[in-house]
């Protein structure tokens, strides 16, 4: 096998060398004799495994696990058996974890990639030196722990801000399919299983300092059933009541941290038609707490002199950083594209052009951000009371019904999908342009491009109300029904690639 990269190098040498690098401990008889138990077990499995494969529901594990694990990322799998989910997740970097040494025996055997690294022994007990990884995976092993908090907080040793940790445990409506499966002689029964559920996984998670970002239920057929298997999975498993009878719980979770103090800041502001607002909002925009400012103007084809409004505004202000661009595309979804490749800042976020949301609105979200709550602040005009005409009724109406779709689609709570502010760290928005294949440049708006992609990260959402205001220069450029048809077909895609996936 070749030589694994540094990183991987140093987890290895963690194990390699018991007597300088791994952690004594606390003594517990029984937690040790637990542990002798599980290896032994997986030991004896192992050739039972290999030669009685659940091919179809390996497979499908690997593809639900690789929607929340983008390929190239660097992977730790807790209790990876014989290292066939980790390798078919691509990592850049990949290391797999096992008590049991006949397991990884095999896994060293079938799988020698490069960047693939397999050791015996328990987290637990493993210095890994500083090495952290993007995504940790514990896959149908959770109930095998002695003491799933010890484990969590081993786990934290192995997190940077960003890492997530992805659990899938079976559900316990199935025990009663295992324990007749087990007296058929179709399924090991295993020693001291604890039935685990995503709410119990949930509490212990909170209790040991992490934050569940999302939860699924999977599978409804493990086993191969031509057209009917895929019907179920992906046609009624992700619905009620068929989803309390899936296999399989989904739960992501992080580890919340807050920013440096100084994280610098990008504000991006489409306008199109917006002359008489330019040099207001250059005015007003306020101070982030003596955070780095750059501001972006990208200017969408006006029928006005919106361009010379944005270059007498970075005349008039040579102290504050002011791009000014001009999309050879169209729509506010492409104006915020181009404006967030070109941001150098930490923090990335939108204010609309027409000011509706006040400039002095925006170091609240930068706040919120910081402090950890959440990886992506999301805008809500529908808590606080509207100026005037700020918001026609028919666009209320419209804003509440996707408000119910999008939180059941993302399964996280959103209330107003289409206020134009939005704020997340420019190191996630490149993986979320990395990763916008799978939906797809869809949206003219930009403000669903990043939701679902958001969503996909795995990322904290929460919403943060503001007050919305008339505006007093310009039309607006949203047209009710025409852009109500583009959303209803853009939650029919979210459907198929989020839910029915």
């Amino acid at each position: 096998m070749s030589a694994p990269p540094q990183a991987v190098r140093a987890a290895s040498a963690a194990v390699a060398s018991p007597s300088r690098t791994q952690v004594t401990p606390p003594r517990c008889e029984d937690r040790d004799a637990h542990r002798r138990e599980v290896s032994s077990f997986f030991d004896a499995h192992a050739e039972r495994q290999d030669k009685r494969r659940a091919e179809h529901y390996e497979n499908q594990l690997a593809y639900y696990a690789a929607f929340y694990v983008p390929k190239g990322s660097r992977v730790l799998e807790v209790g990876c058996g014989m290292g066939d989910l980790l390798a078919r997740l691509d990592p850049s970097e990949g290391v797999g974890v096992d008590g049991s040494p006949e397991m990884i025996r095999r896994a060293r055997d079938r799988h020698t990639t490069p960047g693939l690294h397999f050791m015996q022994g328990f987290v637990e007990d493993i210095d890994f030196e500083g090495v952290t990884f993007d995504y940790v995976i514990l896959s149908d092993m959770v109930g095998t722990l002695f003491d799933i908090q010890e484990t969590l907080q081993a786990l934290k040793k192995v997190c940077h801000r960003r890492t997530r940790l992805v659990f899938n445990l079976h559900s316990r409506a199935w025990e009663p399919i295992f324990s007749v499966a087990q007296r058929l002689g179709r399924h090991d029964a295993f020693p001291g299983l604890s039935w685990v559920t995503a709410q119990d996984l949930t509490n212990l998670l909170e209790i040991s300092g992490f934050e569940v970002t999302a939860q699924d239920s999977r599978i409804l057929c493990p086993v191969k059933v031509p057209f009917i298997g895929g019907a179920l999975n992906r046609g009624l498993a992700p619905f009620a009541p068929f989803r309390w009878l899936n296999l399989t719980n989904w739960v992501v979770a992080r580890l919340p941290e807050a920013l440096p103090d100084d994280a610098s800041v990008s504000v991006v502001v489409a306008c199109r038609n917006e002359e008489g607002n330019i040099p207001r909002l250059v005015e007003r925009l306020p101070d982030f707490g003596g955070r780095p400012v750059e501001l972006i103007f990208v200017e969408g084809g006006s029928s006005d002199d919106t361009v010379g409004a944005c270059e007498r505004a970075r005349e008039a202000h040579p102290e504050l950083p002011i791009s000014i661009m001009q999309q050879a595309g169209r729509g506010k979804g492409d104006a915020v594209r181009m404006g967030f490749a070109a941001a150098r800042n930490d923090i990335l976020m939108i204010l609309d052009a027409d000011m509706t949301v006040r400039p002095e609105d925006l170091p609240a979200f930068v706040d919120v951000l910081a402090a950890g709550s959440a990886e992506f602040v999301n805008g809500s005009r529908l808590v606080y009371p509207m100026e005037g005409r700020a918001m026609r009724f028919l666009n209320v109406l419209g804003n509440k019904f996707f408000s119910y779709v999008f939180s059941w689609l993302l399964g996280q709570p959103i209330k107003d999908t289409l206020c134009g502010t939005k704020v997340m760290l420019r190191s996630d928005y490149q993986k979320l342009a990395a990763n916008r294949h799978y939906f797809g440049e869809f949206d003219p708006f930009g403000d669903f491009d990043l939701i679902f992609g958001a969503s996909k990260l795995g990322l904290r959402i929460l919403d943060l109300p503001v007050r919305y205001r008339d505006r007093t220069y310009g039309d607006t450029n949203i047209s009710r029904f025409r852009h109500g048809l583009i959303l209803l077909r853009m939650s029919a895609l979210a459907l198929f690639k989020l839910r029915m996936r």
